[in-house]
């Protein structure tokens, strides 16, 4: 009996408040992961869930999952509903920022006579009292409510630690002042970072200066608010990036009519086909195709291109992109989540919901954690107390142990690297699809490049033109060529055109050609303003100029032609694929990475091999097909090497799906980026050794965070059970762990691609060309 096909996933994202550590992370996945069929990734940085669920299985029912492990959940609004991030960023960042103002005005007193004997007057103790009561009661609240919910769904997290921190403190102050002798008047109480020998030492609760445990009860909600406001604002930057992305995109069009009139509408229902208005200084609001008009965009803010481009009718421009010139009229080609602006955007957003493998390791340490340090907790004040000390100090030790702990570095260590160097990739046009991808490319040493695409522009251009010493001239040639190549629909013919209108634009339109015709396997000829012209392929009977040229160009596999003018020749002009610049950078730099470089193409081995000697690569398989290159792939797996392949195509589609990383380039075809691992937005092969470097930047932050946030604990945490912190120590050192962590992540922000070595610069400039022969293109002439 055949096994019925699994049904097909769908993927959900629900958005979770109320998370503050690992161990909330940990508590919505294994919630979620109750349901049949339901895996999640939760990501405490963004407060997301990223779920996978079976079509029966609801979008509300998920939410109702969340809500009863204690915490708020909801479906992400619709983007034309979505209220501006930045509002709701702003309302919650002065909430925070006003409790924590109010927390330091009442904390800071009682910190200051509690830590400075000389300044504690008659009945300073109940003054203290008065203003720590609304610090324990309202700044701790939120940890107190978290607390509360965790319970009732029998979890702990580490909003628990600090609550009963704070109530542990405050309980024992109100006791010793209400009970324990404290109250009395002109009590004074000195401070110590360290349990004094009297209270080790045990006896009476009077055998020493009476103590209160006021300056802990504030100082632990105080450090935690202020740490926690500091890592807020430190993840709101990693995200950055992302919102800038968002940004781009347009609200309006003005959509031009039928009968040339214009009308303003809102973006969403800008359809396909329309044709839009774009005005000097505006954003592109979609992606779309030229068809009037003349300028230059900047692509810097959507795939990091830093020079404008050139446009012009028939040109596709990509929404977001700003028009730097003239008036232009686009034609709509895709509109909404189809635009490249959306992927970029949606590829990003999804690799921020991913994980490292050190992370779910973290992320498991996690989900016992707070059980095991509430653990500890009670068991150091039985400890203490069964030991014969004083009952101050085993309350200290045990409120430190609770304070000190800090589960939220280990939560945050992945995430908010992640956001910052997806969104600082997204700014460089290099895109990633998650963690997995970063750790490929940190561990990558042999990459397999595509040649034509990839290395090379991907379409014949006029490389050299050589003119007959005593002729017509080059330009009288080159505007006559270019003249009569316009009747040809020839690669070749219009490689011609192409170059003779960009050489001569001050001589303004082509001439019109008469009596076309073309001659298959040799070439074009016609009569322009009255001349007979022939472009044909070269014979035997060259003059000694252009005899003298043309080794060099079929050497370099350079298709050359010849232009006769009535009868006489006048010009060779060679033709190849020529190679992207930073394709010199971009070899260079990942040798010094220490990536191998591999050349695989299709093509033939002459103009293969021409590319490979002007790029300085050693390594060169020719003639191979999309199944012979990913069996060249698998070869080279099978040797030990961590393979990359980087291609275009729908020839490179298998090759990319079976190495250890596929890179697509962004001009490339949606099969290609599909099977992609990383994507090159702008199309250009330089980008590559600068994702190289990101990821092993970015992984090694990473694993700083995570030998941070685990080294922390071991250390403070025996610390505090043997009673060398002060809890309120404890709680500084708690908050900084975690914005230490953000902090570092943050540095990635700041990351800066390496300049070009002065020889890959020099090679550029010397403008060596890539070859490629007439045959690929559509024959020879």
């Amino acid at each position: 009996m055949a096994l019925e096909p699994a049904p097909p996933m769908t993927i959900t994202d629900v958005t979770v408040g109320g998370m503050t550590c690992a161990a909330c992370v940990r508590r919505v996945e294994k919630k979620l992961a109750r349901l049949a069929g339901v895996t999640a990734t939760v990501n405490l940085a963004t407060g997301r869930a990223r779920v996978s669920h079976p079509p029966d299985i609801s979008p509300g029912e998920l939410v109702a999952t969340v809500e009863q492990a204690g915490f708020t959940a909801a479906l992400p609004e619709p983007s034309r509903k979505r209220e501006p991030s930045g509002v709701r960023e702003s309302q919650d960042v002065r909430q925070e920022r006003e409790r924590l103002l109010v927390t330091a005005l009442l904390a800071v007193p009682v910190l200051v006579l509690s830590m400075v004997p000389g300044w504690q007057f008659r009945n300073w103790q109940w003054l203290c009292f008065v203003l720590a009561a609304p610090v324990a009661v309202w700044s701790a609240w939120p940890f107190h409510v978290r607390a509360l919910r965790g319970l009732r769904h029998s979890t702990a997290t580490m909003d628990t630690l600090v609550s009963l921190g704070v109530v542990a403190s405050f309980a024992w102050s109100a006791y010793a002042l209400f009970l324990g002798g404290a109250g009395a008047p002109g009590m004074t109480m000195p401070f110590s970072l360290l349990p004094s020998a009297s209270d080790v030492g045990g006896g009476a609760a009077g055998a020493g200066s009476a103590h209160v445990y006021l300056e802990a009860a504030v100082g632990v909600p105080l450090f935690v608010l202020a740490g926690r406001f500091l890592e807020a604002r430190a993840r709101h930057g990693t995200g950055a990036a992302l919102r800038s992305l968002a940004r781009l995109a347009a609200k309006e069009v003005s959509v031009r009519e039928a009968d040339h009139t214009e009308r303003l509408v809102p973006i969403e229902e800008l359809t396909t086909g329309q044709v839009f208005v774009v005005r000097p200084g505006e954003r592109v609001a979609t992606d779309g195709a030229v068809v009037e008009g003349n300028s230059a965009v900047d692509l810097s803010l959507v795939t990091g291109e830093s020079e404008p481009v050139e446009i012009g009718p028939g040109s596709t421009v990509v929404g977001g992109a700003v028009n730097a010139g003239g008036l232009l009229l686009v034609r709509a080609i895709a509109v909404g989540a189809d635009t490249q602006l959306a992927r970029i955007t949606r590829l990003v957003t999804e690799a921020q919901a991913g994980k490292a493998r050190a992370q779910r390791l973290a992320d498991a340490v996690a989900g016992v954690f707070v059980p095991v340090v509430l653990a500890l907790a009670v068991t150091v004040l039985g400890f203490w107390l069964g030991a014969g000390a004083d009952p101050q100090a085993a309350i200290t030790a045990c409120v430190a142990v609770l304070v000190v702990a800090c589960p939220c570095a280990l939560g945050l260590a992945t995430p908010t690297a992640l956001m910052a160097a997806t969104g600082r990739g997204a700014q460089l046009g290099v895109l990633v699809r998650g963690p997995q991808a970063l750790e490929g490319l940190q561990h990558v040493d042999t990459v397999v490049l595509d040649k034509t695409g990839t290395l090379t522009s991907g379409h014949m251009s006029v490389v050299r033109v050589t003119a007959v010493p005593g002729g017509l001239g080059k330009e009288a040639v080159l505007r006559l060529a270019g003249a009569v190549e316009q009747g040809s629909e020839h690669p070749l013919g219009r490689a011609v055109v192409a170059y003779a209108r960009r050489a001569l634009p001050e001589q303004g339109a082509l001439p019109q050609v008469r009596d076309f015709r073309a001659r298959a396997g040799r070439g074009v000829r016609g009569l322009v303003e009255g001349r007979r012209v022939e472009v044909v392929a070269p014979d035997d009977a060259l003059p000694p100029a252009l005899a003298d040229a043309l080794p060099a160009a079929e050497s370099a596999a350079h298709t050359p032609v010849v232009v006769r003018v009535d009868g006489a020749t006048e010009a060779l002009i060679e033709i190849g694929d020529v190679v992207r610049p930073g394709s010199y950078r971009a070899v260079d730099r990942l040798r010094r990475l220490g990536v191998h470089p591999v050349l695989a193409t299709g093509d033939r081995e002459e103009p293969a091999r021409a590319v490979a000697s002007a790029l300085g690569i050693d390594e060169v398989y020719a003639r191979r097909t999309p199944e012979e290159k990913a069996g060249l792939v698998r070869e080279l797996r099978e040797q030990g090497r961590r393979v990359a392949v980087v291609g275009d195509g729908v020839n490179d589609a298998a090759a990319l799906a079976c190495a250890d990383l596929g890179i697509a380039m962004g001009t490339g075809t949606d099969v290609a980026i599909g099977a992609a691992d990383v994507t090159l937005v702008r199309g250009d092969i330089e980008a590559l050794g600068d994702a190289v470097r990101l990821a092993r930047r970015t992984l090694g932050t990473i694993r700083a965070n995570l030998l941070w946030a685990f080294g922390y604990n071991l250390v403070t945490v025996p610390l505090a059970m043997v009673g060398m912190l002060n809890p309120m120590v404890a709680a500084v050192a708690m908050s900084a762990s975690s914005v230490l962590v953000v902090g570092n992540s943050l540095r990635l922000r700041a990351w800066q691609p390496a300049t070009a070595p002065a020889a890959a610069r020099g090679r550029e400039r010397a403008g060596v060309r890539s070859p490629k022969p007439a045959a690929t293109q559509g024959g020879t002439r």
